[in-house]
């Protein structure tokens, strides 16, 4: 049953997280990022106080990949975003739901936003992460763990910003769930990634023994059919089946390459060890051109939406341009990948195929990983991608007790290794049993002495960014 809740406070903090290797995706390379957390303090009709928590890299060049901002510039959009939605969620004092509180403030987010020239994929960054501490909160309140709350709809998830959707759709949908106990992981290979011999892509201790693999694409046909060749001869030698999963990242401007692409993976033998494993192919055109660019005969393989994915309407408009599926990341929206898991099961009733995959760049070990993990366990998907445990050291820059907290309340997640502690991977797959502790899928918050306070960006002025 929804509870009633106001939102009293809200604190943000940050820490850096150094990368041990670059992280090269269409344009775009990482070397570093920043981890924001988000602290909230709500009150429970009738229960009182509660605190919880939420954390997120805040990834430069995804949200907002226009050519003319650098990276720290999209970044600082990021922070304008949090800034925002802080002012938006406090400055109402009466009870609502978890999801009333959302849903009443996202249009006043990204028009305050747009206004910045901040986008709406952007936008949604600060909703997304003060949203997942209020859950945290209102769960703790009550002593109920994420899988159990949600299908009791403890956060009172309706219709209002899908109507192309009944509340009784999502009730049903929410009703239903069980928690997937093993999530596998999907291996991304980015595109300065080594291929063949130690450290490349079959390598089994890079690998982690993933059995789903992430091939990014650069958004030349040529190339990126030479370099998928390649992958494809290692991965053919691993000694267990493989699946594999294609992302442009929005590099193929130009739909006539993307047809090239598709025919060699249709016609090239050479490619027939990725071909004939192909799931899928993740927002293979820049956003704006996806909205106006039918696939016709391009749908004849699997095509999911991601950086595109940035309003609730937006996995209808993809559907009807031939798209199947969409990518869920917290760090988009709970709620708005709750609703579209619920598209996707009540379309695949008559017979079609709509789905929802695990799609992940900005989570990390402790909160991050924790709870688009369970996030993915509830709305069942089957395979994620999961950057963070390759391209950086565990836990990174965390202070050792606070990670040795994280391994002691989650076991069957974490492990030692040597002096790190980093994600435990069982036979290619994740371990979700530990994530039913009361709460937004943890047992432990992070040492908020131990952070710094969030950098506050200024207030962009779009006339200076056009200089």
């Amino acid at each position: 049953m929804p509870l009633g809740l106001a939102v009293r406070d809200i604190a943000f903090f940050e820490r850096p997280v150094p990368f041990t290797k670059p992280f090269r995706f269409g344009a775009v390379v990482i070397n570093a990022s920043a981890q924001v957390f988000v602290r909230v303090e709500v009150e429970v009709e009738g229960r009182g106080t509660s605190v919880g928590a939420s954390a997120e890299l805040m990834a430069s060049k995804w949200f907002d990949k226009r050519a003319h901002l650098s990276p720290q510039q999209t970044v600082l959009e990021l922070r304008r975003s949090l800034a925002i939605a802080r002012d938006l969620y406090l400055s109402r004092s009466g009870f609502e739901t978890a999801f009333a509180t959302h849903a009443t403030r996202i249009a006043a987010q990204v028009e305050a936003c747009a206004k910045e020239d901040i986008p709406p994929l952007a936008a949604a960054f600060g909703p997304a992460e003060i949203d997942k501490a209020i859950l945290d909160a209102l769960l703790r309140s009550v002593g109920v763990n994420f899988f159990d709350g949600i299908k009791e709809n403890i956060a009172g998830i309706d219709a209002s910003l899908s109507p192309d959707l009944r509340d009784e759709d999502l009730t049903q949908f929410l009703r239903g769930r069980q928690r997937l106990k093993r999530v596998a992981i999907r291996h991304t290979v980015g595109l300065d990634d080594k291929i063949e011999g130690a450290g490349g892509v079959a390598d089994i201790v890079e690998n982690a023994g993933a059995r789903y693999f992430k091939l990014k694409l650069n958004g030349d046909p040529e190339h990126d059919a030479a370099r998928l060749t390649r992958i494809g001869n290692e991965l053919a030698t691993l000694p267990y089946d493989y699946s594999v999963t294609l992302d442009a990242n929005e590099q193929y401007a130009d739909p006539a390459g993307l047809s090239a692409v598709i025919d060699r993976l249709d016609r090239d033998s050479a490619l027939r060890p990725i071909a004939t494993k192909l799931l899928y192919i993740e927002q293979p055109m820049p956003r704006d051109i996806t909205r106006q660019s039918p696939l016709g005969a391009l749908a004849r393989r699997d095509f999911i939406i991601d950086e595109a994915d940035d309003s609730y309407d937006a996995f209808p408009a993809a559907r009807a341009l031939g798209y199947r599926g969409i990518s869920s990341k917290s760090c988009k929206g709970i709620c708005k990948s709750i609703v579209n898991a619920t598209r996707a099961a009540k379309w695949s009733v008559g017979g079609e195929r709509c789905f929802v995959s695990g799609e992940d760049l900005t989570c990390q070990a402790g909160l991050g990983v924790q709870q688009d993990l369970a996030l993915g366990a509830l709305i069942g998907v089957t395979h994620a991608e999961r950057n963070g445990h390759h391209y950086v050291d565990g836990f990174a820059d965390t202070p050792a007790v606070e990670a040795q907290a994280f391994l002691a309340a989650h076991p069957d997640l974490y492990a030692r290794d040597g002096d790190s502690i980093r994600l435990s991977i069982h036979d290619g797959d994740l371990l979700t049993g530990s994530l039913t502790t009361p709460g937004f899928a943890t047992g432990v918050h992070p040492n908020w002495s131990a952070l710094s306070p969030l950098e506050q960006a200024k207030t962009k002025n779009p006339k200076e960014q056009a200089i």
